[in-house]
């Protein structure tokens, strides 16, 4: 059963109709990954990194690794990069990313405008596949280069987040297939972003920030990400999250030092496929490298 889950995996994403975007449950710690307006909206340098290991004991099951730095320089201008590692079935792409904000300030906010320059490298060794012998799946893949661009906006203050953004504009081919019984176009989808935020100071040592993202991508199910966390004291974070008709999830988070937090968070998967996998789970560390002296304040909750 597992080698024709595996294939099952591979094709409901070379079609399109589950995820092409890398996903993320902390997606309120690693905005810059999909919205290059975010770069730069603290004055001191951001390093993040997630690890996500999707419907673990699956074969074939999505596997993602994200690296990003951002910092501000100036008043206005905002610069990142990024690098990110997804793997699914047989195929390993690999994301590069260079992003560039503008930030208007007004009296108590703030709006950036964001610009994305990105890579993807896309390679597919169909030898791992399992099952009959197709002629369509003997030539691999090997280091497909398709450039692309995103923009974003970024609407912020200390309290609250709006965002709009769209990280590859560009829908590029990947393979092409033409089988027997069915032909499809494996390509890089249009992703439409729309994300938000609130912290509410229920008293002087516990905040709580209901978030949302939701994601719009042409010929896809609309994606939508409803997540509440409590932080206690500035150091420990605790929420759930829910995914419209696909998983929910509990996070944990603590803030180990002024400049480094640690965050983890476990889906159950709600859909059909819960038989065949015993959930996900996904890992953030981030640094704040900041002056101590210059940011005594507490830090911002997203």
């Amino acid at each position: 059963m597992k080698k024709y889950i595996f294939i099952l995996v591979f094709v409901l994403a070379l079609k399109g109709y589950s995820q092409q975007d890398a996903q993320y449950t902390q997606y309120m710690y690693n905005t810059a990954l999909f919205n290059p307006a975010y770069v730069g909206s603290e004055d001191f340098l951001k390093i993040s990194g997630v690890y996500r290991s999707q419907w673990v004991g699956l074969d074939g099951a999505p596997e993602t690794l994200s690296f990003s730095v951002n910092d501000r320089i100036g008043k206005n201008v905002g610069i990142g990069g990024s690098v990110i590692s997804d793997k699914i079935g047989p195929s390993n792409e690999t994301v590069l990313n260079a992003d560039f904000s503008y930030t208007l300030k007004f009296e108590k906010a703030a709006l950036a405008f964001g610009l994305k320059a990105g890579a993807n490298i896309l390679n597919i060794d169909f030898t791992r596949l399992s099952g009959p012998d197709d002629p369509d799946f003997r030539q691999n893949i090997d280091n497909r280069f398709t450039p692309n661009i995103g923009a974003g906006i970024y609407y912020y203050s200390q309290k609250f987040y709006l965002g709009f953004s769209v990280p590859q504009m560009l829908e590029t081919n990947h393979y092409k297939y033409n089988g027997n019984s069915e032909s499809f176009l494996a390509k890089e989808k249009f992703h439409t972003y729309f994300m938000g935020g609130y912290v509410f100071d229920l008293n002087p040592e516990l905040k709580l920030k209901p978030a949302y993202l939701l994601k719009v991508t042409d010929g896809a199910p609309v994606q939508l990400d409803l997540s509440a966390n409590f932080l206690f004291l500035d150091k420990f974070t605790l929420g759930a999250s829910y995914r419209l008709d696909s998983a929910v999830s509990a996070l944990a988070g603590i803030q180990v030092f002024d400049s480094v937090f640690v965050g983890y968070s476990y889906d159950a998967d709600t859909t059909r496929l819960r038989t065949y996998n015993e959930g996900s789970h996904e890992i953030v560390l981030r640094f704040d490298i900041r002056d101590a002296l210059k940011y005594s304040k507490s830090p911002r909750f997203f």
